[in-house]
């Protein structure tokens, strides 16, 4: 591990530094959301805390090139946290992780508040998974800091979730004209919002939003025609682990999916995925080695 440096002095606008192309980066997903580490939100803060450096430490450990920080749950049916909680939650975890690492941390949050204390605290860049569209200052935010910024495809909506007890919330009933085609033009408003905002291209990354606002057998058929979402000519983020579509297809709770979002990782990659966000460092980062021995012939 490298020395870390201060919040200060750590980002320049030209870090986080990717060679595309050259290989899959791994994204450990590190939430602090009250269960993310009991299962029950008993924990003390001061457990939380340690437990979320132990979970950084072991990704690191286990290969993640990126450390997501995020406090707000983002899955089918959660309740959106206030900003004041949500600062509680991720920023003195956020300084004691700049502290203790010099890896590439992004902050996953929609809303400019956050992002911009998250950025002052030593953050590297922003995982917005409303694409700014949801908070209409978080495109200055972004390109004020000269940070990259990943813009999800979103269309989550309350109305169009179902919850099974066994096997979490997914989205039903949500109506497409053309998948590709329509999850291609609503990007296209994200990247017209940053553009506008004066965010370069290179910092952007996107992220085509498997599992928000999207049916089971959307999320399927989007993963695997992820090559024509490359084809837009920007950095591809996949976030598939854990989610509802493979516990939906395999019939299986959310703690027994490693193997199915495995699978998703190599069709992932072969498709055009850039980076991969998972919870299960290990096991994701020796599949994305695999597969890019054999469709980027890097061993």
């Amino acid at each position: 591990m490298t020395n870390p440096k201060s919040a200060s002095d750590h980002r320049s606008p030209e870090i986080p530094k990717f060679a595309w192309g050259s290989r899959t980066y791994i994204m450990g997903i590190l939430n602090v959301t009250p269960d993310s580490f009991s299962g029950d939100g008993l924990l003390s803060e001061a457990q939380v805390m340690d437990a979320a450096l132990n979970s950084a430490r072991q990704m690191l450990a286990d290969g993640a090139d990126v450390l997501d920080l995020g406090g707000e749950s983002t899955r089918p049916g959660s309740e959106p946290v206030p900003v004041g909680e949500e600062l509680r939650r991720v920023i003195p975890i956020l300084h004691e992780l700049r502290q203790m690492t010099d890896a590439t941390i992004s902050i996953d949050t929609s809303k400019a508040t956050v992002a911009s204390a998250a950025l002052e605290a030593g953050a590297d860049m922003v995982n917005d998974v409303w694409g700014l569209r949801l908070d209409p200052d978080m495109a200055g935010v972004v390109a004020e800091a000269g940070v990259p910024v990943v813009l999800m495809h979103n269309r989550s909506t309350p109305k169009a979730t179902t919850i099974d007890p066994a096997l979490g919330g997914r989205y039903v009933g949500v109506e497409y004209d053309d998948l590709i085609e329509d999850v291609k033009r609503e990007l296209g408003i994200c990247l017209s919002i940053a553009h506008r905002a004066g965010i370069a291209d290179k910092r952007i990354i996107l992220d085509p939003g498997i599992g928000f606002g999207k049916t089971v057998s959307q999320n399927l058929e989007l993963l695997n025609r992820l090559d024509e979402i490359k084809a837009l000519g920007y950095p591809l983020l996949l976030g598939t682990s854990r989610k509802s579509f493979i516990g939906y297809t395999l019939d299986l709770p959310f703690d027994q999916r490693a193997e199915g979002t495995a699978a998703t990782t190599a069709i992932g990659i072969a498709h055009g995925a850039d980076i991969v966000r998972v919870h299960d460092v290990l096991i994701n980062a020796r599949v994305a080695r695999m597969t890019d021995a054999i469709v980027r012939n890097r061993k």
